[in-house]
């Protein structure tokens, strides 16, 4: 049996960062898409921000198209999927959606994680790593909308995990999902 490529889709706070710790507990591979932003911030020296990354990711946007996160994580979630199946955190653009499609086809499994507006701007309010106003968590709803064509991918997703209980919930409906 040929090795997965788990691919998660979701408007920011659905949870997708739970549910990939879920599957990381089961030795999945771990690939963030954004880690990429990250070290291009640290790479060029800037301080580490909401402005700075927002700088460089629509900078390698500009420089590699729509896709450029999925082409410049391609080779790193080529060789965790040699060790087994790969949990792929922040798939964002349809372009990004059709070049793992292209590349990965039948090993692809794309994962929607969803929860309400309101439920995911009051847990976005409430995280300690870079909370989000309701304002704000709007703003970014709509840039991931508009710009990146984010509901592409979450209406074309195999599965899609509504995620509006606790922990428990969750986990209970991701262990019906193991591939």
């Amino acid at each position: 049996m040929m090795n997965k490529v788990i691919a998660l889709v979701g408007m920011c706070g659905a949870g997708k960062s739970v549910v990939s710790d879920f599957y990381k507990e089961r030795n999945y591979g771990y690939i963030h898409f954004g880690a990429v932003t990250m070290e291009e911030v640290k790479r060029r020296g800037m301080e580490v921000n909401e402005v700075n990354e927002k700088i460089v990711r629509e900078g390698l946007r500009a420089e590699h198209g729509m896709a450029a996160f999925a082409i410049l994580n391609l080779p790193k979630i080529e060789s965790a999927l040699e060790n087994g199946n790969v949990i792929v955190d922040g798939l964002y653009s349809w372009a990004e959606y059709k070049v793992l499609k292209d590349k990965f086809d039948d090993s692809l499994i794309v994962l929607a994680v969803f929860a309400s507006r309101g439920l995911r701007y009051k847990r976005l309010a409430e995280r300690n790593v870079r909370p989000l106003t309701e304002e704000q968590a709007r703003g970014r709803d709509y840039a991931e909308i508009e710009n990146i064509e984010k509901g592409g991918p979450i209406a074309m997703a195999d599965y899609t995990v509504v995620n509006d209980g606790n922990l428990e919930d969750l986990r209970d409906k991701l262990e019906s999902l193991i591939y």
